[in-house]
């Protein structure tokens, strides 16, 4: 009887050892970041050259996730379609926006610079790039549900976890001719809760897709009101020149050399009236 009895508390033991490595308690990550993406061989922060930018309206928007650098697939595709699709909506109240395309994540290279946003560009033709990067963390840490019960018919475990997902999504919006960043939009989330260990890959699954359409949904606020706000500074600033498709420039676009030429014509209007 004794030798059954401890027989039957290895198997409890080695049952309780494997259903705890069915869970991964350090956590994971999921993340793609622009600066990997733009400057892949950068060995710090790149610094932003003063630029001029011709924008000529209305403007050819795409939109894309930034591939992955090694830290997970992040969402499924089917999943960023449907996130890029709800930034479109950002975009389309605008009447200086024409066109905006959502770009499949395949035809963004890992580490692909510049260069290959060129190539996307051309091939679909955009003139605007907003570029979307994400970073997912989720924290695991096993509770107070994991408890071991003897009974008439021996052992029953139940067992459950904590988890903690912290998400950040940014959309860049860049000039691909001048290679220029525009503006940035961040948003974030967490979104906090436990499962059982049956329960537990599907609670999960959801609250990672929950992360990051929550996360989009304080973006996009963010970016109307950046968009909004690069609309009066592309007014004042010399290094962003608008032109309309009749060829009409807009308020505050015209460049030095225009500047010049209309002082000129003031100048000499005035002398012949002098």
């Amino acid at each position: 009887m004794k030798r059954l009895l401890t027989l039957f508390c290895v198997i409890a033991l080695l049952a309780l050892g494997g259903c705890a490595s069915a869970f991964e308690h350090g956590g994971k990550r999921q993340a793609a970041s622009i600066v990997d993406y733009l400057y892949p061989d950068a060995k710090e922060p790149p610094k932003m050259a003063p630029t001029l930018t011709r924008l000529r309206l209305p403007v050819r928007v795409g939109i894309a996730f930034v591939p992955g650098g090694g830290y997970g697939a992040g969402p499924q595709e089917a999943a960023k379609q449907l996130l890029l699709e709800r930034v479109r909506s950002a975009f389309t109240q605008y009447d200086t926006i024409g066109s905006i395309e959502v770009i499949p994540s395949a035809y963004l290279r890992p580490r692909g610079g510049f260069d290959n946003l060129d190539q996307v560009a051309r091939m679909f033709n955009v003139d605007v790039i907003a570029l979307v990067s994400y970073d997912q963390i989720r924290f695991n840490d096993t509770n107070r549900l994991a408890v071991l019960y003897w009974t008439v018919v021996g052992a029953y475990l139940i067992k459950g976890d904590q988890y903690d997902v912290q998400t950040m999504v940014d959309a860049a919006v860049f000039d691909v001719r001048s290679r220029k960043l525009l503006f940035r939009a961040p948003g974030t989330s967490q979104v906090k809760g436990s499962a059982t260990l049956a329960g537990y890959g599907k609670e999960v699954r959801g609250a990672q897709s929950d992360g990051y359409v929550q996360a989009v949904d304080q973006m996009i606020p963010q970016l109307q009101a950046q968009l909004a706000g690069f609309k009066e500074r592309a007014r004042s600033d010399p290094g962003i020149q608008v032109e309309r498709s009749d060829g009409r420039h807009g308020a505050g676009s015209i460049g030095w050399a225009a500047a010049l030429l209309l002082a000129g014509v003031a100048w000499a209007i005035g002398r012949r009236h002098a």
